[in-house]
Parts: C-alpha cells; sequence; structure tokens
C-alpha cells in the first residue's frame, strides 16, 4: 500500500537547540539509521552562518558522507537543506546529495526581521530567485510559511493573509508549502479551520503543516489538521527543538511519534512501523541527552519555522 502521507522528520531543527555541536561522525551516524528505518524525508542540514547556528557548521561535510545513503527501497531520500540567502543557496545546490532546498517565508514582518532581517519584498525577490535556480539544478523547493496561523506581534494577521502569499507562492511556481505555527498557540480548532480556508485557493499546491505544541495537545492538532486534508506533516521525534520565540518552555516541534500513533489509530499508511518507530525514538533519546538541551536557545538566524 501507499503511503497516504508524506512525514518529514526534521532533526536539524531539533538540533539547533541542542547546548553541545554533535560531532559530524555522530550526525551522519544518526541520519543514516534514520534512513535505514524507513524515514524516507529528512531536514537534515541548513546552510546559515555558523556564527548564528554553529550546530549547523558542518553540512557540507554531514551531506558529502551522507549523499550515497539509500532507503530501503533503494531510493535515495529527500534531504531539505535550508537557506535564507544567496549564499546558503549557493551552499546547499553545491552540496551533494541535497534534493530539496527549504526557504522560511515569513508573513509577519516582525518575525521577517528578527529571523532573516529581510523586508517583504527582498524575501520574495529571494523566493523568485531559489524558485528559478533549483528548477534549473533539477532541485525542489518547499517553503514555509511562518507565523501562519497567528501573530503575536500586534501585526495584522488573517487567513486572507496567509491565502494571499500562498496565491502568490503558486504564481511564483512553488509547489510545495508547509504553514507553520510558529509559536505553538493555535487550538486544534484554528489549525483546521485555517487549513480548509486555504487549501482550495492554490489547486495542484502540496500543503503541509509544520506544528509547535505542548506534548499534550500534539495529537489533537495532528487529527485536526489530517481531518481538514492535510498529507504532509513535519515532526521531530521526542519533540525535540521549536522555536526560540514561543515563550512557553513546554512548547516544541510535534513530536513524530504523536504523529504516527495518531495517525495510525485512523489506519492512515506512514510507512514507519511500530518497532522503527520504537528504535528510532531510543536513539534520538540517547542522543538528545547525550548533548542536552539548552535552557534557552538565543533567537538565531535562520531558526526558520
Amino acid at each position: 500500500m501507499a503511503n497516504e502521507v508524506t512525514i518529514v522528520e526534521c532533526p536539524r531543527d531539533a538540533w539547533q537547540g541542542l547546548r553541545a555541536v554533535i560531532p559530524t561522525e555522530e550526525k551522519v551516524q544518526y541520519l543514516s539509521r534514520l534512513i535505514a528505518l524507513g524515514f524516507e524525508h529528512i531536514d537534515a542540514v541548513s546552510f546559515v552562518s555558523p556564527k548564528h547556528v554553529p550546530q549547523m557548521a558542518d553540512s557540507e561535510a554531514v551531506m558529502q558522507k551522507l549523499s550515497e545513503v539509500k532507503t530501503p527501497t533503494g531510493n535515495p531520500p529527500e534531504i531539505i537543506g535550508i537557506v535564507v540567502n544567496d549564499r546558503g543557496l549557493e551552499r546547499a545546490l553545491a552540496a551533494p546529495g541535497v534534493t530539496t532546498i527549504g526557504y522560511p517565508y515569513s508573513i509577519s514582518a516582525y518575525f521577517r526581521r528578527a529571523n532573516a532581517n529581510m523586508s517583504k519584498a527582498e524575501s520574495r525577490d529571494l523566493v523568485e530567485k531559489l524558485q528559478k535556480d533549483t528548477k534549473a539544478a533539477g532541485k525542489k523547493l518547499v517553503v514555509y510559511v511562518s507565523m501562519a496561523f497567528g501573530n503575536p506581534y500586534d501585526e495584522p494577521w488573517g487567513a486572507e493573509i496567509v491565502e494571499d502569499a500562498l496565491v502568490w507562492l503558486k504564481d511564483v511556481g512553488v509547489r510545495t508549502v508547509s504553514l507553520a505555527d510558529t509559536i505553538g498557540t493555535a487550538t486544534p480548532e484554528e489549525v483546521a479551520g485555517l487549513y480548509q480556508a486555504v487549501r482550495g485557493c492554490v489547486a495542484g499546491v502540496e500543503i503541509g503543516v509544520h506544528l509547535h505544541s505542548r506534548p499534550d495537545r500534539a495529537p489533537e492538532k495532528v487529527l485536526a489538521a489530517y481531518e481538514a486534508g492535510c498529507r504532509r506533516f513535519d515532526g521531530a521525534l521526542t519533540g525535540m527543538g521549536g522555536c526560540p520565540f514561543a515563550g512557553d518552555e513546554l512548547v516544541g516541534n510535534i513530536p513524530t511519534e504523536a504523529i504516527l500513533t495518531t495517525l495510525a489509530a485512523r489506519g492512515v499508511s506512514t510507512g514507519i512501523d511500530t518497532k522503527s518507530l520504537a528504535l528510532a525514538c531510543a536513539m534520538t533519546e540517547e542522543l538528545r541527552e547525550k548533548y542536552s538541551i539548552a535552557e534557552a536557545a538565543p533567537a538565531e538566524s535562520g531558526r526558520l519555522n
């Protein structure tokens, strides 16, 4: 049976909150084991300034070693590399094994400046360049719409603003978008309401979700998105990582295990079996304990979603 949903595992997002830098070889080993366990879509690296995100300083070295790894079916995995500027794009396109370029496009002016130091016009110019250059290179592009489910900065927000961004992204050729609940405050009703409100405005565009949440609310948010029609979910094993702007230490990435168990209970095929999930969680916990989570991660450029 073909998988009914796409599960994107996000160790890159998770690792940026760790206190210590994981050695390159250990990153490669972990990512290789994830792929062997059936995780075929991985947000693995970012190409941003090492000064701002030291955890990602070795992205080229990681990809050099990871580029030959195949999934259990013998196919190369989808490896997403995040960029926030022209230089990052150049690096990502040159890195072996990176199949998809990811870019955080914020509909909040404040968050856009804090995260990437760009105006709306500059960000849109970059998206157009990303689309053109990734297409020419035979790569895919996924754009993350940050602050899609709400804005805490007293700026205008609403489904119509998200829809405007989606329509524009479709018009410039983007075909995969992930709606991000950046600060993790959206209720399940709000997740479903926004998704239903915007899904029909861009036929032919795959719309996923990159949700943050308190652990106890994660399953109901996943179910709300699925029932609203979402078939692409970002997650991080054990719920590691999240957004430093959330203002709630309990808010992190939606745990991948919550996504998988919630969908499995609905009879949804994800491609990850129970044994593989248990092994993936165990090795993630081991890595998490070894390198520890920072008590308060800094607001980093390229932090993204």
